[in-house]
């Protein structure tokens, strides 16, 4: 049965019997997400050396935090292979994936395959940038690889926790999962940035990006998670790890060294203030303690009803938390305010006004209810895909 506990919220179903051997040890799951950690860490970080300083090197700290976690991520992987292949027995082989005659937990060979990428994608970057200089958006082609690559570590890290916590059962790991979790849930928000800015936030476009984008996650790790209110703690750690980004980035004294400098910032500017995905994934975890494994068309009425709840709490709060965001109250260092733009930006009254709202503007994204029609068919395709791979997560031992 499902339902909700004194604690919350939780999601149940027959678990799947365990595979005979030893369960995963703990460290390798725990340097994983560590590595996982370094990589969101370090993006963001980067996102705010670009911003404040520009690309004076390939070599500089956030780079380098960057490509420690791929660098760990790879070898945490590379090792569980050697381990697996060579030094476990036939019980332990049997609970692995085999890839060209190795064995390895599947999340161990998902984090090899991302560091290969990651580490691919640097000298990539870096002809990049000097053919072409400096990045227009964050999606460029060698970001697009070392995205994958993040992605890559970031859900193996995910998966070998979920081994671990589906082979005990008795929700032992939850913990090291939801913050495996909330790392997922940064690295999307991160290369979304662009949309996510307060101004764009009355925008059809922010919507219909948000829709495609987090209910996905959220959906599929409050579905995976065997611990209450799964989605709802995996959205505060999300909300933990960029307000702290936003809070001590700004702490450290930096000037541009890239002309031209139309806005000459004195420290570390600080991303936009996270979005308040806490609450509609509150009700997306109540939804989903009550409807259970939900299969064929129930689940596809559920995807929908998911979508429908994921927009009617975060289209509302969003949109009047970012009024407020644009005000004077939130230029402050708590909220970032207006201290979000680096040096390559003109300041003006553009940055306190909602951009691509007037009709008038070519590039105008109106809310309307086409718009909002078709944010919920995203949304609910993005939730449906969710509780599918959140299905099958549920039930990886190996």
């Amino acid at each position: 049965m499902q339902g909700i506990s004194e604690s919350g919220p939780v999601t149940s179903s027959p678990p799947a019997p365990p595979l005979a051997g030893s369960v995963p040890a703990f460290w390798p799951a725990f340097l994983l997400v560590l590595a996982a950690s370094c990589i969101t860490v370090g993006i963001m970080w980067d996102i705010s050396w670009h911003e404040t300083i520009g690309r004076d090197t390939f070599w500089t700290p956030a780079h380098m935090v960057i490509y420690l976690g791929g660098f760990l991520g790879g070898c945490v992987g590379g090792w569980l292979a050697v381990q697996y292949t060579f030094l476990a027995g036939p019980a332990e082989r049997a609970a692995t994936v085999r890839v060209f005659g190795a064995r390895a937990p599947l999340g161990a060979w998902v984090a090899i395959w991302g560091a290969v990428a990651m580490i691919t994608s640097g000298p990539f970057d870096n002809w990049w940038h000097n053919a072409y200089g400096l990045d227009v958006k964050i999606i460029s082609p060698p970001h697009a690889l070392l995205g994958l690559g993040m992605f890559g570590i970031s859900f193996g890290a995910l998966l070998l926790v979920l081994t671990r916590q589906n082979r005990l059962q008795d929700g032992t790991g939850s913990g090291l999962f939801i913050w495996a979790g909330g790392m997922f849930v940064v690295l999307a928000g991160v290369f979304v940035m662009e949309y996510s800015f307060p101004n764009l936030q009355h925008a059809a476009i922010f919507y219909e990006v948000c829709a495609v984008t987090f209910p996905f996650r959220l959906v599929c790790l409050g579905r995976a998670g065997r611990t209450s209110w799964p989605a709802t703690r995996v959205a505060a750690v999300y909300i933990l790890v960029e307000c702290l980004m936003v809070w001590i980035l700004p702490l450290f004294p930096a000037q541009a060294k890239l002309a031209p400098i139309f806005n000459p910032v004195t420290h570390m500017v600080p991303p936009p203030f996270p979005l308040l995905l806490i609450f509609p994934a509150m009700a997306m975890d109540i939804l989903l303690s009550r409807a259970g494994g939900a299969t064929g068309w129930r689940r596809v009425a559920l995807a929908v009803l998911l979508g429908m709840i994921f927009l009617a709490v975060f289209v509302p709060v969003q949109w009047l938390f970012s009024k407020f965001l644009l005000s004077p109250q939130a230029s402050n260092w708590f909220f970032a305010g207006n201290r979000v733009w680096g040096y390559v930006n003109r300041l003006g009254d553009w940055t306190t006004r909602f951009w691509r709202v007037d009709p008038s503007d070519p590039d105008a994204s109106l809310l309307t209810i086409r718009a909002l029609a078709a944010a919920l068919a995203l949304a609910a395709v993005s939730s449906w895909l969710g509780l599918l791979l959140g299905g099958w997560m549920r039930k990886v031992q190996r």
